[in-house]
C-alpha cells in the first residue's frame, strides 16, 4: 500500500552557475513536499504515469509520458505526488541564468 507520508528522493546530478539538474524518484504515494520554484524549469519524465499536483487552487492530476518534456516559469508553488502503483521518475532541469 502506498505511503502518503513518504518523501520523493531527489538526487542532484549537476549544480553550477547556469543549471541545476535533479533526478526525482517517487515510490507509490511519495511526494516532494510543498515548495516554490525559484527558477524556470524543464521536466523530462523517465516513466509514464499520473502525478497529483496540490497547490493553493486545490488538487489536479497531470498525465506525463516518458521522454515528453514540459516547461514552467519560476514561481510555481505546489506539492507533487506519485498517483501510480509503481515508482515514478523524472529529471528536473532548473535554468539559473
Amino acid at each position: 500500500m502506498p505511503d502518503p507520508m513518504a518523501k520523493a528522493v531527489a538526487s542532484v546530478r549537476i549544480d553550477n552557475e547556469r543549471v541545476r539538474v535533479t533526478e526525482w524518484r517517487f515510490a507509490p504515494g511519495a511526494h516532494t513536499g510543498h515548495h516554490c520554484h525559484e527558477y524556470p524549469y524543464v521536466v523530462v519524465p523517465l516513466t509514464t504515469g499520473i502525478l497529483a499536483i496540490r497547490n493553493v487552487d486545490g488538487e489536479t492530476t497531470a498525465q506525463l509520458t516518458a521522454g515528453a518534456p514540459y516547461y514552467r516559469d519560476a514561481g510555481v508553488e505546489h506539492d507533487v505526488i506519485n498517483a501510480n502503483p509503481a515508482e515514478f521518475v523524472f529529471v528536473e532541469i532548473e535554468l539559473k541564468g
